[in-house]
C-alpha cells in the first residue's frame, strides 16, 4: 500500500473531524492526532461534555455538539464517523454533500440499498468513501493479502474461518451481524479482485432463547467454484480466532491468538495427476498423491492497525485511488450479510449475493 500523502513530505496536513466520541471515537482521535498526514480540527458529539473529556484540558481541537459546525468549516476536508450504526447513512450523506471525504465505522449502512446510495453519491461527488474495517490493516491480514494475491498459494480452493467466544449477546442484532462482518471484510480484502461471493447458505440456532441466532454457520460459494465457510458463536467457553486458506500449491493458517506464530504457510496438500487424454472414468480412478513439504512462518511487522487504516485514508484522499476497504468493500460485505439473513430465515436455502467485485 502506498504511504504517499500530504504531511509526509512537508505538505499541508489534511483537516479532519471525528464525529462521535463514544466507544470508537477516542481511538480515531488518538490516531488522527498522531498522523503527520492529518490535522485533527474538531470532535463532534451530542454530549459536549464527553467530547471535551476525550480531548482533555490542553488541546487546540474544537469540541462541538453541532454537526453543521463541522460541515461548514472549509478547513475540514475529511470526516470520520463513529456514531451509532443507525445514524451512519444520514451523517455520511450530509458530509459528502458538504464536499467532505468520509471514513465510516463499520457497518457502512444498515442495509445494502442505503450503502449503495452512499457509494454512488461519493462517486458522483468525486470524494473518497472508506469503511473502517480495521482488522484488514493488522500486520497479519496485510501479509495474508500479499501472499494470496502473489499466487504463492496457487488457486484458492477453500477458506475456513472460526470466530467464537463467550461473548456479549447483543439486543438488536444476531451473531451473524455482530461477528461475521470481520471475517467477510477480511475475505473481501485478501481474495483477488476477480473472486467474489455469488451465493450464501446460512444456518443458525438460538439454544438459550435470546430471540436471535447465537450460533451460526455460513457457506459461501465463490465465483471460481471455491468454497468459504465461516463459524461465528457467542456461546463458546473458549475464544478461537483462526482462518485456513487452502490453495492448489500451499495452505495458509492464521491463528490470531498465537503471538509467537500468527501465520504459517504449509507446503503440504493433495495432488492428482491430470491429462487431457484421459476420459472421465479414468480420471475418477486416478491415484491421489499427498505432498508433505516444509512449513514457513512469515515474519510480521509490529504496526497498529488503526494507524495503518488512517494512513490509507490519507492515500485515498490525496491520490484518488480507492482503498482496499472503500465503500465498495463495505457494500459487498452488506450484500453477503443480507443474503445470509434471508437464507437463515428460509432454513438455510441458497441465496444469491447482491453486487460484485470492483
Amino acid at each position: 500500500m502506498s504511504s504517499t500523502y500530504l504531511g509526509a513530505d512537508g505538505g499541508e496536513p489534511i483537516g479532519v473531524a471525528v464525529v462521535g466520541a463514544g466507544y470508537w471515537g477516542p481511538n480515531l482521535v488518538r490516531n488522527f492526532q498522531s498522523s503527520p498526514a492529518f490535522q485533527l480540527r474538531s470532535l463532534c458529539d451530542l454530549d459536549l461534555a464527553r467530547a471535551r473529556t476525550v480531548l482533555g484540558r490542553y488541546t487546540t481541537v474544537a469540541a462541538t455538539d453541532n454537526l453543521d459546525d463541522v460541515l461548514g468549516d472549509p478547513a475540514i476536508a475529511a470526516v470520520a464517523i463513529a456514531t451509532p450504526a443507525g445514524t451512519h447513512v444520514d451523517v455520511a450523506q450530509a458530509a459528502l454533500k458538504a464536499g467532505k471525504h468520509v471514513l465510516v465505522e463499520k457497518p457502512l449502512a444498515a442495509n445494502y440499498a442505503d450503502a449503495l446510495g452512499l457509494v454512488e453519491l461519493a462517486r458522483d461527488c468525486g470524494l473518497a468513501l472508506m469503511c473502517d474495517h480495521t482488522y484488514c490493516y493488522t500486520p497479519a491480514v496485510t501479509r495474508i493479502r500479499e501472499i494470496v494475491r502473489s499466487g504463492e498459494l496457487g488457486e484458492v480452493h477453500y477458506l475456513d474461518s472460526v470466530r467464537i467466544n463467550l461473548g456479549l449477546v447483543q439486543r438488536d442484532i444476531d451473531v451473524l451481524w455482530d461477528l461475521a462482518p470481520h471475517d467477510l471484510s477480511i475475505l473481501d480484502f485478501v481474495l483477488p479482485d476477480h473472486v467474489r461471493a455469488v451465493e450464501v447458505s446460512a444456518h443458525g440456532a438460538d439454544p438459550i432463547g435470546a430471540g436471535r441466532a447465537c450460533v451460526a454457520y455460513l457457506v459461501l460459494k465463490l465465483s471460481t467454484g471455491a468454497i468459504a465457510h465461516i463459524h461465528v458463536n457467542w456461546l463458546s467457553p473458549i475464544k478461537v480466532r483462526t482462518m485456513i486458506i487452502g490453495g492448489s500449491k500451499r495452505t495458509l493458517v492464521w491463528d490470531d491468538l498465537n503471538p509467537s506464530q500468527r501465520l504459517a504457510v504449509f507446503d503440504r496438500g493433495v495432488e492428482v495427476a491430470t491429462s487431457d487424454e484421459l476420459g472421465p472414468d479414468e480420471r475418477r480412478n486416478m491415484m491421489v498423491s499427498y505432498r508433505s513439504g516444509d512449513m514457513v512462518a512469515p515474519a510480521l511487522s509490529e504496526k497498529e492497525a488503526l494507524g495503518q487504516m488512517v494512513a490509507q485514508f490519507a492515500t485515498a484522499i490525496t491520490t484518488g485511488a480507492p482503498s482496499p476497504t472503500d465503500g465498495g468493500s463495505g457494500l459487498r460485505v452488506l450484500g453477503i450479510l443480507e443474503a445470509a439473513s434471508s437464507s437463515l430465515a428460509a432454513g438455510g436455502a441458497a441465496i444469491a449475493v447482491s453486487g460484485g467485485r470492483r
